[in-house]
């Protein structure tokens, strides 16, 4: 069995349980909420977003000035290679292996610092909306909140179930009032 459908399958087995115990109780109350769209939409969420990409494009720029200076090295050496003494050649090219080198090296930093901020940033993110969730399923006495973006979670869901507005509302409203 795939882990989507061992994932599909956990989510039935668990709303046919709190189906069941509906029968014997009062009918727990069920949402959903598309995670996705809440990060993407909030105030917090776009600013992240905005943020990633002006990150994004430094490390573009700079890899872009690396990439000139190496395509610079690479075309002073063909075209004076015949022209340049023996010694000249040497340390044009050993100048141009630095270039290159330098440029893989910034890359790959730049990657990893890029993709720390991202988690950090992601992350801070989801512990804050999952908190406003959490408060707003309490409030609403919901027992069970769905994430409409994740995979093989959900077929279906009726609109009025969809809290997703609602919850991206709270959010910016709690991160817009001083603490």
């Amino acid at each position: 069995m795939k882990p989507g459908a061992k994932r599909g399958l956990f989510i039935l087995v668990s709303v046919v349980a709190f189906a069941m115990a509906g029968f014997t109780q009062q009918s727990p109350k069920i949402a959903a909420v598309d995670l996705q769209k809440a990060f993407e939409q909030s105030a917090e969420g776009k600013g992240i977003i905005s943020q990633l990409r002006q990150k994004e494009q430094a490390i573009v720029g700079e890899l872009e000035k690396l990439d000139k200076q190496i395509l610079s090295l690479e075309t002073k050496l063909n075209t004076q290679r015949l022209t340049l003494s023996e010694e000249a050649r040497q340390k044009l090219a050993f100048e141009l292996e630095s270039a290159k080198l330098q440029r893989q090296r910034t890359e790959e930093d730049s990657t990893k610092e890029f993709q720390r901020l991202q988690f950090s940033l992601v992350s801070r993110l989801r512990t804050e909306v999952y908190s406003v969730i959490q408060s707003y399923a309490r409030e609403q006495q919901i027992s069970l909140v769905f994430d409409l973006s994740a995979p093989a979670g959900v077929i279906y869901c009726e609109p009025a179930l969809d809290i997703t507005s609602e919850i991206i509302r709270r959010y910016d409203a709690a991160k817009a009032s001083p603490k």
